[in-house]
């Protein structure tokens, strides 16, 4: 009964979040074409400094498909969207809406509460983060290209272990505040701050956490980021016995 009442409680945010993040999947693949028309009517433009080099290499990396994929869905709109709607299905269950009275009236533990509560939200978001990518084999031949299966599980690996981490910190989150919004704010927060060096210092974005959410590693080594999976792996379990140790200890 209680993992049917979490899906009641989240399905909406699961399926907005399937359709946003599949329509920005198909978006990319269809936009390939025209990015490649208009690269090859630009004329070269030499620029100078560290803002015309990332230009320069994100044009290159972009010539081809693969890369395009890469730095368009996997770097930016997978990994950021998928952080939100992480958050957003960590976020509330617990005490908002005045649900805890009901909740704490079912016969079993609240560390087994908070156990149910995770399980059923990391099995959706597994779900946001590997099945979009696997549009991409799909979709790819529409227009003349093909991409690999193996790639998009590789990449929607690495989109769910690190996205994991913002949905522990938003269900640890939840235990603490009983509204909403306080949670959602703060996690999405926390995952901005913890973007800025990725996007300030490029040559070691790969070793941040948003590095290893993008498979950088993966994309120009083919080696999966181990380490910093396991890492994201144990901060997540870490938040995660947090959650249930802060809601155990909760006086109602």
């Amino acid at each position: 009964m209680l993992p049917y009442k979490i899906w009641l409680e989240t399905r909406w945010r699961f399926f907005v979040g399937m359709a946003v993040l599949l329509c920005s999947t198909a978006g990319i693949i269809y936009q390939y074409p025209r990015l490649m028309q208009l690269m090859r009517d630009m004329p070269a433009i030499q620029m100078g400094g560290e803002i015309g080099r990332r230009i320069e290499e994100a044009l290159e990396v972009s010539r081809h498909y693969r890369g395009f994929v890469w730095s368009q869905l996997f770097q930016k709109n997978l990994a950021q969207l998928g952080t939100l709607f992480a958050i957003l299905l960590g976020t509330g269950g617990l005490l908002s809406r005045g649900g805890a009275l009901f909740t704490l009236s079912l016969p079993v533990t609240r560390r087994h509460l908070v156990a149910i509560r995770a399980r059923v939200g990391l099995a959706q978001w597994l779900a946001l983060a590997m099945i979009p990518p696997l549009v991409l084999p799909l979709f790819s031949p529409a227009i003349g290209e093909t991409y690999s299966v193996v790639n998009s599980l590789a990449h929607g690996f690495c989109l769910f272990v690190v996205g994991t981490v913002f949905y522990s910190l938003a269900l640890l989150l939840s235990t603490v505040f009983s509204d909403q919004w306080r949670p959602l704010l703060i996690a999405l927060l926390v995952a901005t701050v913890m973007g800025l060096p990725a996007e300030l210092a490029s040559s070691y974005a790969r070793y941040t956490l948003s590095g290893v959410m993008g498979g950088e590693t993966f994309f120009r080594t083919g080696q999966l980021p181990w380490l910093g999976l396991l890492v994201s792996a144990g901060l997540s379990a870490a938040l995660l016995y947090g959650a249930a140790l802060n809601f155990e200890r909760r006086d109602f």
